[in-house]
């Protein structure tokens, strides 16, 4: 590294200095940190762009603030002139990548991958600037090997070393199966990396094991080998777990700009410094200054999630509607006024219901329980008073408001006949 720098001049220390604070931020692990900083101090110096990867195999397109993590700091490596190279995994999407899995993945259809990859792209457009990002499809090459180049592939990698996965140890260690198919996924991972020569491979950390095989495999065939940058994984509205659909603690950056600002401001206290850094575009220097000035209460907490959630609806929406997501959300939450635009629901069942089952009926909870434990949390009003007890009934009249939870409203509207 020191050979690399001496020939640099100040102004371009200064760059690769300046380059290697961005792309740190946020990250849970550089393997190795070293090589980072000689790649950048070298594409500085041979005015050679750097090649970013990061491997997708859409199999769930759609995308919410966890996804986003990698590719804000594909943005960083965008903005500083890097190259992006999208892998759509339209090979190994129909093996199914097994990280983290208990059981094999369900195998995709070509027809399946085409789908969910248009969808990535338009979402990912709102992230980084996706006319300049090169787009490869693995089937490219990975569909020409024959048997033979498959099994010298497969011999380039000891069984031991795939074993090390966890999740392959955990499903050995408990009977349940592995198929052979499997084993493969990383090597042709792996392979990806060695055919576009990448110079980074970013992903989560719950893909390490994948992408050191770009590492492994590069060396084999002769390549200067990948840096690996891992960031890390994003809990959810609940702090507890990973950002998920499936787990409904999530935003997604397609949501309305109402939903999510409100969400945002649903986010634990003690995660909102690490929604900064991984999920908006603010600097270090401002995101130093935020944590600074709460922790020495020159900013209440509630001021720090109101500019979080304001910044993630502007980055997604714009200014204008991040500004009226926060207008509406004082006005609702924290005034206690019914917000303007109501859905109303055309009621054609009876005039007289228990409030449980209206609830569930107006499909406001799915479930009569979850509607008992709302009404029991003080999460339910009627035309803004609130529902104590889970055995009311209400007798409805036009224009009634439900509201449950600090979001869901909905106004009856009643049958005229």
């Amino acid at each position: 590294m020191n050979q690399v720098m001496e020939q640099l001049n100040e102004k371009q220390q200064i760059e690769v200095k300046r380059q290697m604070k961005i792309y740190k931020q946020g990250v849970q692990d550089i393997i190795p940190t070293e090589e980072l900083e000689t790649k950048v101090a070298k594409s500085i110096l041979e005015n050679r762009p750097l090649k970013i990867k990061l491997g997708l195999d859409p199999s769930a397109p759609d995308v919410h603030l966890g996804h986003t993590v990698v590719l804000n700091k594909l943005r960083q490596f965008q903005q500083n002139g890097h190259i992006i190279q999208l892998i759509i995994g339209d090979f190994t999407g129909k093996i199914g990548d097994p990280t983290g899995k208990s059981v094999a993945r369900k195998q995709l259809t070509t027809e399946e991958v085409e789908h969910n990859a248009k969808t990535y792209f338009e979402q990912f457009g709102k992230i980084i600037d996706m006319e300049k990002v090169e787009l490869h499809y693995n089937s490219k090459w990975l569909s020409s090997l024959n048997f033979e180049d498959v099994i010298n592939l497969a011999g380039k990698i000891t069984v031991a070393r795939l074993l090390e996965r966890d999740d392959f140890d955990e499903r050995i260690s408990t009977g349940k199966p592995i198929s052979l198919h499997e084993f493969f996924y990383p090597l042709m991972q792996g392979y990806d990396s060695v055919m576009l020569e990448c110079d980074v491979e970013l992903g989560g950390t719950d893909q390490h094991f994948n992408i050191l095989m770009g590492r492994h495999y590069q060396e084999k065939f002769g390549k200067e080998k990948q840096v690996a940058m891992l960031m890390p994984l994003l809990e959810g509205l609940d702090g507890v777990d990973k950002m998920s659909k499936s787990k409904k603690n999530y935003i997604g950056i397609d949501e309305a700009p109402q939903d999510m600002y409100g969400k945002s401001m649903s986010i634990p206290d003690t995660l909102m410094i690490k929604y900064f850094e991984l999920v908006t575009d603010l600097n270090t220097e401002e995101i130093n200054a935020i944590k600074a000035d709460v922790e020495n209460g020159k900013l209440h907490p509630r001021d720090a999630k109101m500019l979080l959630a304001r910044t993630i609806v502007r980055m997604y929406h714009g200014q204008e509607a991040a500004e009226e997501s926060e207008k509406h959300f004082v006005s609702v939450f924290q005034q206690g006024a019914l917000p303007t635009d109501i859905p109303v629901f055309q009621w054609n069942g009876p005039k007289e219901i228990s409030i449980i089952d209206l609830i569930v009926d107006l499909k406001l909870l799915s479930s009569k329980s979850e509607a008992r434990k709302m009404i029991s949390n003080r999460g339910v009003k009627v035309d803004n008073e609130k529902v104590e007890d889970t055995s009311t009934r209400l007798l409805l009249s036009e224009g009634m408001v439900i509201q449950v939870g600090k979001r869901k409203f909905v106004k009856i509207s009643l049958n005229k006949e």
